[in-house]
C-alpha cells in the first residue's frame, strides 16, 4: 500500500490536507472556494494523479523483473592464499626443524592475542606503521592486528613484570602491505621468533641470536646465505658525523634501508628531495653505508676522523668489535658481514641489527600471479636489540633489555617449494605406517579387528571405507601415497592365523601371525 506522505511534496502535501480539512468541515461534504483556489487545487490534484500513476508503473516494472544473482569470484582475500597437504607438509617439516633448534637454545613457548589494543602498536613501527590492519570499534576498544610478535612481546613483559626470559612464539601477523605472492610476500603470514629478554653482559645474547639464524639456516638447506650485522648507535653516529640533523635520523634511517632493492641514487634522490636532506650531508653518508667487511673495517672506521668525535658511533663499532669476536668463536666468521648500509628501518631497535640474505636468489618456479612479476625472495631473517620497548609499557618506565631474531618462514617456503618443484620431489601427505587390504568380498570386520589393534598399539594405520573394495585398488592407494606397509589377507590366511606383510616399495611379502603383527610392525619401522 503505497504512503502519499512518503510519495508526495511537501506542497502538495499542504494542499491536499486543506483539501480534506475542507471535506470534513462542510456539512453538506463540499469546501467552498473562490475561483483561484478551485483551480490550484484541480492543478495539484492532476500533480498528485501523475506522480502515483508514474510509481505504481515503477513498481509494476520491478515485480514484473526477475531478480538477477550478482557475480561472484571464489577468491581468497588479496595477499592470502589457502595451502594444499603436500605444502602444509612442507610448512610443518620447516617448523618442527627451527622449534627443535629454538628449544635446543633453551626457549620456552608463549602466545598472544591477534589482535591487540591500537595504541599499543602505534608509534613502535616508524612509516611502516600505516601498513598497520585497524578493525572497527569493538565494544568501546579500538582495536588493531598484531603487525608483528615482538611490540606484543614487550606488553607482555611489562603487564606481567617479567624481567627475564627466553622465549620463542610462532603465530600469524598482519600487514596491509602491497603483496608479492610469488616471493612469499603476503598480508596474512607466519612469523617465527625468537627473544633474549633480561640484563646481562653486552653482546653474549645478541651472538646467541646470530648462532640461532645460522643453525635454522643450515638446517633447512636452502642455499648458501649471509648475515648483515649493524648497530644503531654506529648509524646514529654515522649521521651526526655527516650533519644529519637529530629531527631527520629515523627518516634518513628508513631510507638508508631500501639499499637492499635500491640503488644508491634512488635512495639519494629520496634524502633529498623527499627527506630535506641537504646534499653534501647525504654524498657524507653516500660514502659510508657502501661498505661492508669485517673486524678490518671496524678498526678502520674506529680511526675515522669524523666518527672519533661522535661517542655514539664510538660505543657501536666497540660492540661491533665484540660481537664479531663472539660470533667468530661460534664459528661463524664466514657466514656474517659487518654492512654498514643494513638500517631496519623500525623504530625501536637501539643497538645491533641484523639481516639473513640468500647468496645466489633463487627464482620462484610459478609463473606471476594476480599481474604480480615473479622474482627474487629478499632476506629470510631479521632482528635486533630493543632496550627501550618495554618501558613504553611500564607505569614506572622500568626497561627490560631485550634482542631477538625472525625467521622469514614464508619465504623460506617459497624457496623450498620451488626447490621441490625442480628437484621432482613429491611429499607425503601423512603418517600413515601401514594399510590394512582385504583380497576379496566380506572381510570389512576383520578389517576392523585388525585396525583396532594397531591403534591400540599406537601404530598410525588406514583402510578403505569401501565394503569390498577391489585389492588392486587397495595396492594402488598404498603406492601413490607412499604408505611403507600393508597387511593384505583373505579366507585362507585367516584360516592359519597369519596375514601377509607387504613391503610397498619392493612389493615383497612375508607371512606374519596376527598375534603378533604390531610387533612386527613396529620393529620394520624402527629399522
Amino acid at each position: 500500500m503505497l504512503n502519499l506522505k512518503r510519495i508526495l511534496n511537501p506542497n502538495t502535501r499542504t494542499v491536499l490536507n486543506r483539501i480534506l480539512r475542507g471535506v470534513s468541515s462542510s456539512s453538506s461534504g463540499v469546501q467552498q472556494f473562490n475561483n483561484n483556489e478551485s483551480d490550484e487545487v484541480a492543478q495539484q490534484i492532476i500533480k498528485i494523479d501523475e506522480e502515483v500513476a508514474k510509481l505504481l508503473a515503477l513498481k509494476a516494472k520491478i515485480s514484473d523483473e526477475p531478480s538477477t544473482p550478482q557475480k561472484f569470484t571464489l577468491k581468497t582475500p588479496k595477499g592470502t592464499r589457502d595451502y594444499t597437504p603436500q605444502q602444509m607438509m612442507l610448512r610443518q617439516g620447516v617448523l618442527d626443524k627451527i622449534i627443535a633448534i629454538f628449544k635446543k637454545h633453551g626457549g620456552e613457548s608463549i602466545d598472544t592475542p591477534v589482535f591487540e589494543l591500537k595504541e599499543v602498536l602505534t608509534g613502535k613501527y616508524g612509516e611502516d606503521s600505516k601498513l598497520i590492519y585497524d578493525l572497527k570499534d569493538q565494544g568501546g576498544e579500538i582495536l588493531s592486528l598484531r603487525y608483528d610478535l615482538t611490540v606484543p612481546l614487550a606488553r607482555y613483559l611489562a603487564m606481567n613484570k617479567i624481567s627475564s626470559l627466553k622465549r620463542y612464539h610462532i603465530a600469524k601477523v598482519y600487514r596491509r602491505d602491497n603483496p608479492a605472492m610469488t616471493r612469499g610476500r603476503y598480508r596474512e603470514f607466519y612469523q617465527c621468533d625468537f627473544d633474549i629478554a633480561g640484563t646481562y653482559d653486552p653482546m653474549l645474547p645478541d651472538a646467541e641470536c646470530v648462532k640461532i639464524v645460522s643453525e635454522i639456516l643450515d638446517a633447512l638447506d636452502i642455499g648458501d646465505y649471509v648475515i648483515k650485522l649493524n648497530h644503531r648507535q654506529i648509524l646514529d653516529g654515522m649521521f651526526e658525523a655527516c650533519g644529519v640533523p637529530v629531527d631527520k635520523f629515523r627518516s634518513i634511517c628508513s631510507a638508508v634501508d631500501k639499499l637492499d632493492k635500491s640503488p644508491w641514487a634512488e635512495v639519494r634522490k629520496e634524502m633529498i628531495e623527499e627527506k630535506g636532506l641537504d646534499e653534501k650531508a647525504a654524498d657524507a653518508i653516500g660514502e659510508y653505508v657502501r661498505q661492508n667487511g669485517n673486524s678490518e673495517l671496524v678498526e678502520k672506521l674506529l680511526n675515522d676522523e669524523n666518527l672519533k668525535k661522535v661517542p655514539a658511533a664510538v660505543k657501536g663499532l666497540e660492540g661491533m668489535k665484540l660481537l664479531l669476536n663472539y660470533c667468530n668463536l661460534f664459528g661463524l666468521s664466514n657466514k656474517i658481514s659487518f654492512d654498514l648500509s643494513l638500517a631496519r628501518g623500525l623504530d625501536y631497535y637501539t643497538g645491533v641489527i641484523y639481516e639473513c640474505v640468500l647468496k645466489a636468489e633463487p627464482k620462484t618456479s610459478k609463473g606471476a600471479q594476480n599481474g604480480e612479476e615473479s622474482g627474487t625472495i629478499g632476506s629470510v631473517a631479521g632482528g635486533g636489540r630493543y632496550d627501550n620497548l618495554v618501558g613504553m609499557f611500564d607505569s614506572k618506565k622500568k626497561q627490560v633489555p631485550c634482542v631477538g631474531v625472525s625467521i622469514g618462514v614464508e619465504r623460506i617456503f617459497s624457496v623450498l617449494e620451488a626447490k621441490f618443484v625442480t628437484e621432482g620431489v613429491k611429499t607425503r601427505t601423512n603418517d600413515i605406517e601401514v594399510y590394512v587390504a582385504s583380497a576379496h568380498k566380506g572381510l570389512h570386520e576383520k578389517r576392523l579387528r585388525i585396525l583396532n589393534d594397531l591403534w591400540a598399539n599406537g601404530i598410525k594405520a588406514e583402510h578403505s571405507y569401501k565394503l569390498n573394495p577391489k585389492l588392486l585398488a587397495q595396492l594402488q592407494h598404498c603406492e601413490e601415497n607412499q604408505i611403507p606397509l600393508a597387511i593384505v589377507f583373505g579366507d585362507s590366511e585367516l584360516e592359519k592365523g597369519i596375514v601377509k606383510l607387504r613391503e610397498v616399495s619392493t612389493r615383497k611379502e612375508e607371512d606374519v601371525a596376527v598375534d603378533q603383527l604390531a610387533d612386527e610392525i613396529k620393529k620394520r619401522l624402527r629399522n
